[in-house]
């Protein structure tokens, strides 16, 4: 049999073998190893970089209506904090009531599928999820309201245009409910951000639920992604822009290390290099935003 032999003279049989012909994997063992490497792509995306949630609450509206769908982004925060103007998704602490009615008894079936779906991004809304806008970030003073009804963030009244159905005036402030739209001055706690609703009128928010721990938020919602009628861009309204900065800011404390998935982007690229030969791959998940 004849072989390969390089320039000096040596027999060199890897290349031989590099020669033959590869054998092909047939399509009904191809086919389960690719859903296998999908579904791991899958849990490592939602886990690390994005996820989809679903707004099953009117507390957003304009901005997002119920059926939505938002994309977020779960690295952002993990370099920086949430800033003025941001809608974020975030874990409500024990102050915030779910707003979920009780679920029928589901069979074993129905659980595990359930289960697989909250695996790859398919499931229904956890109970303590929710998605608002930041207006007041670390060392804030927010209060309502000036003369013309206005919430001022350091004194800076906010020009809020993406509010459609504000809170009446009328009622008198509550802190144990968000009915009225007036609330004393909130001096925002170090480590966490107040939060509102763009529909204040049915909005449960830092009003009378109080702040959030920077720790508890998810990520940025930064995309509608479906309906596809209202895909569109989460951006942040210029009236932040000329929000002043603290009075009398305390020095600042040095940023928490945070730990990075960059496991999680290491694991991702050998993956998304076996799905190379197919279309793509799409992270959908229902998780709950009132």
């Amino acid at each position: 049999m004849a072989q390969s032999i390089d320039e000096d003279g040596t027999v060199d049989p890897w290349r031989r073998r590099a020669r033959r012909p590869r054998r092909q994997m047939p399509l009904w063992q191809e086919l389960p190893l690719l859903l296998v490497v999908a579904f791991c792509l899958a849990v490592l995306i939602r886990t690390f970089l994005l996820q989809a949630f679903f707004i099953p609450s009117g507390s957003m509206e304009d901005t997002l209506l119920v059926g939505d769908r938002v994309l977020v982004n779960k690295v952002v925060y993990d370099v920086r904090d949430p800033e003025r103007g941001e809608v974020v998704v975030f874990r409500g602490t024990d102050r915030w009531a779910p707003q979920v009615g009780e679920e029928p008894r589901l069979s074993a079936l129905d659980r595990l599928g359930r289960t697989i779906g909250d695996l790859v991004g398919v499931s229904r809304p956890g109970e303590k999820d929710f998605i608002k806008r930041v207006i007041g970030v670390p060392g804030d003073r927010v209060k309502c309201c000036d003369a013309q009804g206005r919430v001022t963030v350091n004194g800076t009244p906010l020009d809020e245009t993406y509010v459609l159905q504000d809170s009446p005036l009328d009622i008198p402030p509550n802190p144990k409910e968000c009915r009225s739209r007036r609330f004393d001055e909130v001096v925002v706690p170090p480590g966490q951000i107040f939060v509102m609703g763009d529909h204040r009128l049915v909005s449960q928010d830092a009003r009378c639920q109080g702040p959030v721990p920077i720790d508890n938020v998810v990520g940025r919602a930064f995309l509608v992604v479906w309906p596809s009628s209202r895909w569109s861009a989460l951006s942040v309204p210029d009236t932040f822009e000329d929000v002043a900065a603290p009075p009398a800011a305390a020095p600042a404390e040095p940023a928490p290390v945070r730990p990075t998935p960059e496991g999680g982007v290491f694991l991702i690229l050998p993956l998304a290099a076996a799905l190379r030969r197919t279309r793509g791959f799409r992270t959908v998940t229902s998780s709950r935003a009132t």
